[in-house]
């Protein structure tokens, strides 16, 4: 996807999540239950950038935003990163051997372990119940995102990547990390607004080394496989 038409999709996920809000005025329904596994681990590949001073100014406002908010579960400063391509669901517990095959994996990998790539032009992204940070990858990122994700579809973990983006594109179009995670259907109105007054600004550009992982749902826990 070239830089424009993310840039477009982008523009247009807002606009979508702002007709979705403007028909809901109030939270919906509480869910239950966790958005994600809190316990087992999935394997998936990224960057974690240093936290850029205007990153940490949001995240820091939008935590004192939500503070007594129990439905609120904002991303930890530790767990900032950019997903490159997630790879399996959450099936593993922490301790637990990996299979075999998975010397597959970190054979594909070698090509793309440690590569610096850079994202560009974060902003912020809405969903009905989520905040995104979404940026713009160079090109060499998207072609090597690309050739990792045909390989490991040729590969013996085909069927979990599969699963991971079940109803999904593969590869996911967002270059994202997700800043805040609400426990219903809807964004109170009070983040909605957080974010309008931001949807504007540009915050800068992350760069990092690409690593393969054992992570839980946030990148708090990190286990590198390299």
């Amino acid at each position: 996807m070239s830089s424009m038409s993310l840039q477009n999709l982008y523009r247009s996920t807002n606009e979508n999540t702002a007709a979705i809000w403007a028909e809901n005025a109030g939270i919906g329904e509480i869910k239950r239950g966790n958005y994600y596994d809190p316990v087992r681990l999935a394997l998936a590949s990224g960057i974690q950038p240093r936290v850029s001073t205007d990153v940490s100014r949001l995240t820091g406002e939008l935590k004192q935003l939500i503070k007594d908010d129990p439905l609120a579960d904002v991303l930890p400063t530790a767990g900032f990163h950019l997903t490159f391509l997630p790879l399996t669901p959450p099936l593993f517990n922490e301790n637990e051997p990996l299979p075999e095959k998975v010397e597959e994996l970190t054979k594909i990998w070698t090509e793309f372990d440690a590569e610096r790539i850079v994202i560009r032009d974060l902003r912020l992204v809405a969903l009905p119940s989520q905040l995104l940070i979404a940026g713009i990858p160079d090109n060499p990122a998207i072609d090597m995102r690309q050739s990792f994700c045909e390989q490991v579809l040729n590969s013996q973990w085909k069927k979990e990547l599969q699963l991971r983006h079940s109803g999904s594109p593969l590869p996911a179009p967002f270059w994202h990390s997700t800043l805040l995670r609400y426990g219903a259907d809807f964004l109170p109105a009070s983040v909605r607004q957080f974010i309008i007054e931001r949807q504007a600004v540009n915050f800068g550009d992350v760069s990092g080394e690409l690593k393969l992982a054992r992570v839980n749902y946030n990148w708090t826990t990190c286990y590198p496989l390299r």
